[in-house]
């Protein structure tokens, strides 16, 4: 994926932006963004294929019974999940596997200074 492409995103598949760079409230969010562009770099997923799954999952959010809170990154991680099992790159249990320990990583980890020497 180049720079372009990520900036020529339409809605409502655009990352989330605030002054005019994207926008990440939690740790993991960017991870995941790094995971899917590193991905993609390598040729192991095509940026067009993985757009239309993030478009998939935000139109299915749209349509449905909006049982869970809008959450652009959410979204974002679905649809690499799914473009992932599609491509068997890896399997399901594998992905939950890997997604749990990212997300336990991050919401485990000490905040920075508070660990003592």
């Amino acid at each position: 994926m180049s720079t372009d492409e990520l900036y020529d995103m339409p809605e409502p598949t655009a990352p989330p932006r605030r002054n005019g760079e994207l926008a990440f409230d939690e740790p993991w969010e960017s991870a995941v963004f790094g995971v899917t562009l590193g991905l993609c770099e390598r040729g192991n997923i095509r940026f067009e294929d993985f757009q239309r799954r993030l478009v998939e999952e935000i139109t299915a959010w749209e349509r449905g019974p909006r049982d869970r809170e809008w959450s652009y990154w959410t979204h974002w991680l679905v649809a690499l999940e799914r473009e992932l099992a599609a491509r068997n790159l890896l399997g399901s249990s594998e992905i939950d596997a890997r997604v749990s320990q990212i997300l336990h990583s991050y919401t485990h980890a000490e905040p920075h200074g508070t660990h003592e020497h």
